[in-house]
């Protein structure tokens, strides 16, 4: 009965990563590709107005994914570290304890920026095209161009603290 149990645990710890690791992917992997593609190549349209939509539209869309993707990578990374999360002193008695807390820090860091530039710059952005304040559009983005980069550095070093996780386990 209890091997039966414990697989069954290993199983579902599985699907938990396996949910995880995807969700990572497609958060972090839309967000690069966002940030070092799409973002760069719009350039290539001469009209502003045209370039900040298309922004807007393939934003918009994106933020969709962002946020389910976001959410289970939430839930399952909590569901995985229950143990922690019932015992907060257990973060501290080893380095896998600490590497996790670190990383559910950052966490927390990227959420707040990247909802906080979304919220405030995106909703500006949006007023100013239509509004045709080009001028200052272009003064927003530079602030928010800022933070994003600040984002993708937070979840890139997140994905290294989670493989550092593994590995030390």
């Amino acid at each position: 009965m209890i091997y039966y149990l414990t697989e069954v645990y290993k199983i579902l710890f599985l699907i938990l990563l396996s949910i995880h690791v995807l969700s990572a992917i497609i958060f972090v992997g839309g967000s690069i590709f966002i940030w070092a593609i799409l973002w760069p190549e719009s350039y290539k349209l001469e009209n502003d107005k045209l370039r900040t939509r298309l922004l807007g539209f393939v934003g918009h869309r994106f933020a969709f994914y962002t946020n389910a993707t976001l959410a289970l990578l939430i839930v399952t990374g909590l569901l995985m570290t229950y143990k922690y999360l019932l015992n907060f002193s257990l973060y501290f008695r080893s380095l896998q304890g600490e590497i996790l807390f670190s990383a559910e820090i950052l966490v927390l860091i990227m959420i707040i920026i990247m909802y906080g530039n979304n919220i405030y710059h995106g909703k500006l952005i949006v007023k100013l095209n239509e509004e045709n304040k080009f001028e200052e559009i272009k003064k927003v983005r530079k602030k928010t161009h800022i933070y994003s980069m600040i984002t993708m550095v937070l979840m890139i070093i997140i994905v290294i603290l989670m493989v550092a996780l593994r590995v030390a386990y």
